[in-house]
Formats: C-alpha cells, sequence, structure tokens
C-alpha cells in the first residue's frame, strides 16, 4: 500500500480516529486523543505523517465491518463547492459561453454529509438527488492572500466527496443553488484521508463515479478549468482559509441530470466514487424516513 489512509470513525457510539489497513483501523484516538482530540488538530499540527508513522508500528484494534465510518473532518469551518470546472461540464450547459473567468462557488454545511458506506438519503421534497463525484483538497496550514506559487503548502491531505444535488431545488431562487446542495445526508466524504506529499500525487488523478457498476463519470485532474493552486490563491483572497477548511473542487461530466429522461437516484442504488491514489467512496440510496 503506497499511501496512508486516515479515518474517522464510530465504534459502539465513541467516535474515534485511526489508520486503515488491509486487515482493520489502528486505534489512533485511543494513543493520541489527549494531544489531538480528532483529524483536525492532528492536521493543525501537521501531525498527519508522524500519526501513520506510528500506526505502522501496531496491528489493528479494530475489523472495518465493526465501524460506522464519518466524515474525516468533524465541524469544519468552511466546506467550500467549486461549481463547473471540467470543460465538458461547462459544455453541457449549452449556453454558447467560453470557460468562466472566475470559479463559481457555494458553501455546504457539515449536516449535508455522510460517511462512507451510509447511505444517502433522498429527501421527501424531492425526488431528483443526482450525485456528482469530486477529488478534496483538506487545508493544512492557515493562510490568506496565498500566492499560486506556495499554494500547494497548504494542502495537508486529499479525500472524496460525493457531492449529492436535489436538482430542482438548485433553481428555486434566480442566481442561488444553497437549498438543493444542503439537505441533510445528501452527500458524503470520505473514505479517509490521504496526507498530501508532492504535486504529482494530485496533478493527474483519474476521477471516476459509478452507479450500480456503470461508469458515469470520468476525467482526469489535469484538465481542470480552475487548478488547485488557483483555487487555493483566489479563495485566499475573500476568506482566511484554516486547518480543517474542505475544498470540493468540480465534477466531471455525466450526472445523472445530464441524461435524457435524467436518471436520478432510487432507494437501493449504490454510488462508487473511485480516484487513484485516494480509494473508492461508496454509498447507497434510501428515502428520507
Amino acid at each position: 500500500m503506497t499511501h496512508p489512509r486516515l479515518a474517522a470513525y464510530s465504534i459502539n457510539g465513541i467516535t474515534g480516529y485511526g489508520a486503515v489497513t488491509d486487515s482493520g483501523i489502528v486505534d489512533l484516538s485511543a494513543r493520541q486523543g489527549k494531544d489531538y482530540p480528532s483529524l483536525r488538530e492532528v492536521i493543525s499540527a501537521g501531525a498527519l505523517m508522524k500519526l501513520a508513522e506510528e500506526a505502522a508500528r501496531h496491528s489493528p484494534d479494530h475489523a472495518l465491518s465493526e465501524i460506522t465510518w464519518l466524515p474525516p473532518i468533524p465541524a469544519p469551518e468552511k466546506i467550500i463547492c467549486i461549481g463547473v470546472n471540467y470543460p465538458d461540464r461547462n459544455a453541457e450547459y449549452k449556453d454558447g459561453q467560453d470557460a468562466p473567468r472566475y470559479p463559481s462557488m457555494f458553501m455546504r454545511t457539515p449536516r449535508s454529509f455522510v460517511g462512507h458506506e451510509t447511505p444517502l438519503v433522498r429527501p421527501r421534497a424531492s425526488p431528483q438527488l443526482d450525485y456528482e463525484g469530486e477529488v478534496v483538497l483538506v487545508i493544512g496550514k492557515p493562510g490568506r492572500h496565498i500566492p499560486q506559487a506556495t499554494a500547494l503548502d497548504h494542502i495537508a491531505a486529499i479525500t472524496l466527496c460525493n457531492e449529492g444535488s436535489v436538482r430542482d431545488w438548485l433553481r428555486h431562487a434566480k442566481f442561488n443553488v444553497t437549498q438543493g446542495k444542503n439537505f441533510d445526508a445528501s452527500g458524503s466524504l470520505g473514505p479517509w484521508l490521504v496526507p498530501y506529499s508532492s504535486e504529482s500525487q494530485i496533478a493527474d488523478i483519474r476521477l471516476m463515479t459509478r452507479v450500480n457498476g456503470e461508469l458515469r463519470q470520468d476525467d482526469r485532474t489535469s484538465r481542470l478549468i480552475f487548478g488547485f493552486r488557483y483555487l487555493i490563491n483566489y479563495i485566499s483572497t475573500f476568506t482566511t482559509l484554516v486547518a480543517g477548511d474542505i475544498i470540493v473542487t468540480g465534477t466531471p461530466t455525466g450526472a445523472g441530470a445530464r441524461f435524457d429522461p435524467p436518471r436520478y437516484l432510487k432507494p437501493g442504488d449504490l454510488v462508487e466514487v473511485e480516484a487513484e491514489g485516494i480509494g473508492t467512496l461508496r454509498n447507497g440510496v434510501v428515502d428520507e424516513a
């Protein structure tokens, strides 16, 4: 296994974090919880690799079947999502416009996400729940007005997102998408954090989304309209990025809304977002109780 994998989870109602191995999870919160209550504090201290190296000295404490996966960062200060950031996705709008001059973006709440292997919830308010597979940057080093040249130094880790969207609720008003992007448990983050090491690790990641085994989205981060350096520079112009902030960097073409007729998610579906060097984020779908 090339990259360490650090995950948040709960077991018997107690939340923790640890290192994922092929045979289970090494409980790091039991060993390091006094210094680092969650992975957010681990990130703040720049200690992801230190803990991953410590975990390698221990055998797993729990089987993966025993845990409930959680989004890796508890209560991030900001979850910033980028819209329309792959060329073919821009073309989908069929509005004749070239690539935009600045990135589209919106915020999401932590409550709108579940972890790996936890079902997404199709809301009572709408049947139009859709999937969007995305690569996620997790900020480690705080900063404001961060130059592009040093922007990648501010990344602590990468992970994945299924940026689930309720399509008709994106269009309720003249210019906002907030409602349709923030239904409780409509998206997912995970399965784990992979510590960031160098630009080559993220420059050309193949990103794929499958629904019930069928490939729906397939693109590469080398084709992003707004690259990772630019996004960190641009976002940090208006807000101070802090450790644990999450930047969801955009989805390729192929979401369900773009099929004719649309192919929205329904209970029983299985969505898998997979990326080279990160892993696979897997979620079923259920109806809201």
